[in-house]
């Protein structure tokens, strides 16, 4: 069984961009991840009328960018619902320009926040570890590179944060997500 991957950043962000979607990959992983830790069951298929409201006015996506789309959907959902540590934020790469990795950063995780209220996630609904997994986001989001500091200590600041960002996805996932169906047949039956 081969595993699917995802085409580099770069490549994606030619991808939505030569299809006119005024949306990084960063942003659109954000979104889906947000929306499928918010609850979203990919398998009903409504993620795509969100992310299309969401990105393009309401506007359908080409299908190279929606194939990507829903490749990235589908890898963070086997992701997160495996419960290990696999899950990665898409995300330039440790050769990209700090600065650039911390936009992105910042734009994922503001994505991600939108979807997670786009899956229908109320406070009402939210655990006390939700909900401050949603105040750490909410902050990070603010959060950006100094160009003035050191750019080593910063890399290794941003690296930390990034890891921060993954534990907490994984937590909402685990609190808010809808289980994988092997999750469910673990389950041991009351009679």
């Amino acid at each position: 069984m081969t595993q699917v991957t995802l085409p580099e950043y770069s490549n994606i962000a030619t991808t939505l961009k030569s299809d006119s979607l005024a949306v990084t990959p960063a942003e659109m992983q954000g979104l889906l991840c947000g929306m499928l830790c918010g609850g979203l069951d990919p398998e009903l298929g409504n993620w795509m009328p969100m992310l299309y409201d969401y990105t393009n006015e309401g506007e359908g996506w080409p299908h190279e960018s929606k194939t990507l789309a829903a490749t990235s959907l589908g890898i963070a959902h086997k992701q997160l619902s495996a419960g290990q540590m696999d899950f990665e934020p898409l995300l330039p790469d440790e050769n990209t320009v700090l600065l650039d990795r911390g936009d992105a950063l910042s734009e994922w995780v503001n994505a991600f926040i939108a979807g997670v209220g786009l899956a229908g996630v109320t406070a009402g609904k939210l655990s006390e570890d939700a909900k401050e997994v949603l105040a750490d986001l909410a902050e990070i989001a603010q959060l950006g590179i100094d160009e003035d500091d050191d750019m080593e200590e910063q890399a290794v600041l941003l690296e930390q944060v990034i890891e921060h960002v993954r534990v907490c996805a994984m937590t909402l996932h685990a609190d808010l997500g809808i289980k994988s169906q092997d999750d469910e047949d673990k389950t041991p039956t009351l009679h």
